[in-house]
């Protein structure tokens, strides 16, 4: 609401973060999704696909990197790309980075680190998911937009009832040492090195390598993600056990796109990922709507 009007267009990559949606109604701002693709690991579509959506109403393009639901890590030559699509059609770059520190195939680049492209860098953190304090609402918008800063103090200063314990626990986060990441990153990188072998093998199931945050999305053997997801918690249990995926029709915008895909979060442990994986495995194995895909 500080850098665009009602009316304005926003293109996102999708899959994308579902409450990216409510934030655009909340705006009355309109979300332009261009489809990214599991088969290419969710790599960011040509230039030539953005271009095509661009009009007169166009104002910013959004990106979550690493991303959720994806996981995909944004490489230095797709930052370039899109730093010259925000050049050529002064379009504002919004740059979800909640999960930046969480990067295990190749390195992070910040939107904020784009030369030449300063004004235009809407760079939004929060302590939520870095220090896993879920439910903490508390971050930072970053900008050097000076017109933007003073549009955005003028909403912050009508909210008056900001999270005082987050605020407390955010302060206490960032203060930890330098090194109080490297044990979570390798712990979490173990996780997803395990989730995605055995994703992978696991008949007619395809996941590919998540570069960062710690999700992955699957494509699986099955006629509807919506269907499956509900069948597997309500109909199927393996030792007395199931599991719980999000289907990945939440995070497209474009009708009809995800119906055989699932996000999973590797969140737990390697034991509790290796019998989730069983689980899984088995209840493909049986579910009524499985495909020969």
């Amino acid at each position: 609401m500080a850098c665009l009007d009602p009316g304005d267009e926003v293109i996102i990559p999708e899959p994308f973060y579902a409450n990216y949606n409510g934030f655009a109604v909340a705006a009355n701002v309109h979300v332009k999704p261009i489809t990214s693709s599991i088969d290419t690991g969710f790599a960011l579509p040509p230039i030539e696909q953005f271009e095509q959506l661009i009009t007169p109403k166009t104002k910013a393009i959004l990106i979550c990197n690493p991303n959720n639901p994806t996981g995909y890590l944004y490489s230095r030559e797709e930052m370039e790309v899109l730093k010259q699509l925000c050049l050529k059609y002064n379009l504002f770059l919004f740059s979800d980075e909640a999960y930046r520190e969480f990067c295990y195939t190749g390195k992070h680049i910040s939107a904020a680190n784009l030369e030449g492209l300063e004004n235009n860098v809407i760079l939004m953190d929060t302590i939520s998911k870095r220090y896993s304090a879920c439910g903490g609402r508390i971050g930072a918008l970053v900008t050097k937009n000076q017109q933007v800063l003073d549009a955005v103090m003028k909403f912050a200063q009508a909210r008056l009832s900001p999270p005082s314990f987050a605020q407390i626990a955010g302060e206490a986060a960032v203060d930890l040492p330098d090194d109080y990441f490297n044990e979570i990153k390798a712990e979490y990188q173990s996780r997803r090195d395990l989730l995605v072998e055995l994703l992978n093998k696991i008949p007619g199931v395809f996941c590919p390598n998540p570069g960062g945050a710690f999700y992955a999305m699957a494509k699986l053997p099955i006629d509807d993600a919506d269907k499956f997801c509900q069948w597997i918690l309500e109909s199927f249990s393996y030792e007395q056990q199931t599991v719980m995926v999000s289907p990945a029709t939440g995070f497209y915008a474009t009708p009809g796109l995800g119906k055989n895909e699932i996000r999973l979060a590797y969140v737990l442990n390697r034991e509790d990922i290796s019998n989730a994986m069983i689980c899984l495995e088995k209840a493909l194995a049986v579910y009524p709507g499985r495909t020969n895909s």
